[in-house]
């Protein structure tokens, strides 16, 4: 269970102000159309996690706990560090929108989630305990738990969020996390 929750807890604030988020925000202004955004959002999440997630649990595997335990813990704190620079969307990204919102929620999600924060933690996450299938779970959560009202509410609230003070909570669990690593 603690891998479940630290992955719910970790994606869902490691998300806030990500670009996955303005992207969820884009689809749902663009499309106004939830349930398949929702839908291109959990299945992008879900193959790109679990791919991160298998990744991750490669590593463990080649790796003798004490290294892996300095690479998860130095992987947060870098986390923590990487937390603090914000996200934009590409230009690029807005061409797949003529695909419709589940397809375009689908591809773009699936494209930035590959090398994204949340997928780094993913693969972090995957090495640090031995639940595949709850680090994948709780990623997907957190996800979900991050874009799902975004998705529902557009415009709404979210730009009333104090993003800087979110980043920098964020940071601090991130660097939590990769102390405990490194002293437990």
């Amino acid at each position: 269970m603690e891998a479940l929750f630290t992955s719910i807890t970790a994606v869902a604030i490691a998300e806030i102000g990500d670009k996955t988020q303005l992207l969820a925000l884009l689809l749902a202004c663009k499309f106004k159309k939830p349930l398949p955004i929702i839908a291109g959002i959990i299945i992008a999440t879900l193959l790109n996690h679990a791919a991160a997630a298998w990744f991750g649990s490669l590593v463990q595997q080649w790796l003798n706990p004490e290294i892996l335990r300095w690479l998860v813990g130095l992987s947060f704190i870098a986390m923590a560090l990487w937390v603090l620079v914000p996200d934009k969307i590409d230009e690029d990204d807005k061409k797949l929108l003529k695909y419709g919102p589940f397809l375009a929620s689908l591809i773009l999600f699936f494209i930035a989630e590959i090398g994204d924060k949340t997928q780094v933690a993913t693969v972090i996450l995957a090495a640090k305990y031995d639940s595949m299938f709850m680090v994948i779970t709780g990623t997907t959560i957190g996800m979900c738990l991050a874009n799902v009202p975004v998705v529902l509410l557009g415009k709404l609230g979210v730009e009333k969020l104090p993003m800087t003070l979110i980043h920098r909570i964020t940071a601090i669990l991130f660097l939590v996390l990769g102390i405990t690593t490194l002293v437990f």
